[in-house]
């Protein structure tokens, strides 16, 4: 049986599409377009069921129009509507923290330097410049922080904090 330890989230079952069991499924992490056969789980009655991506297709740059293989009909597919949507971590294990990301899956979590310091609260992503950064709420102030997976050491999901190895003198 899987467990919730093994799966990590990259967003939900929105609606449904259709009558052919198509979902629309907002993502905040785009991995399931690495893998050939992917497995996308849902939590029905307390226990990961693994459902097989049978195709999809992106309709926007966080939602995408999908396919399950044993989803046929609207009525199957509106039992996962309003669902989470889980990815095996095992199958992203090539991946660079933070790469299989979109940067927006990170608001809302704690930024901590390497050694464990606090630096603030993502409050947003900015991506009005070249490079895309971090805007980070620190005791009443906003502080821009370069968003890279080059950084990043360690991403806790339960805890929604994000550790980062930012190069001396960037908080001064």
């Amino acid at each position: 049986m899987i467990r919730r330890d093994e799966l990590i989230k990259i967003g939900t079952f929105k609606k449904t599409h259709g009558i052919r069991g198509e979902i629309v499924f907002a993502f905040t992490n785009d991995s399931f377009d690495t893998c050939e056969r992917p497995f996308l789980f849902c939590e029905l009655d307390g226990i990961f069921v693994p459902f097989l991506l049978e195709e999809y297709r992106f309709n926007s740059a966080s939602t995408a129009l999908v396919k399950l293989k044993t989803v046929d009909s609207e009525q199957k597919a509106r039992l996962l509507t309003v669902k989470e949507v889980y990815f095996p971590k095992n199958s992203m294990a090539g991946d660079r923290f933070g790469e299989s990301f979109t940067w927006d899956y990170f608001i809302g979590f704690t930024l901590i330097d390497r050694q464990a310091m606090e630096i603030g609260l993502i409050t947003e992503v900015n991506e009005s410049t070249i490079n895309t950064l971090f805007v980070v709420e620190r005791e009443e102030n906003e502080i821009l922080i370069p968003a890279t997976g080059e950084w990043i050491i360690a991403i806790n999901d339960e805890k929604k904090t994000l550790c980062m190895e930012l190069p001396e003198g960037l908080l001064n």
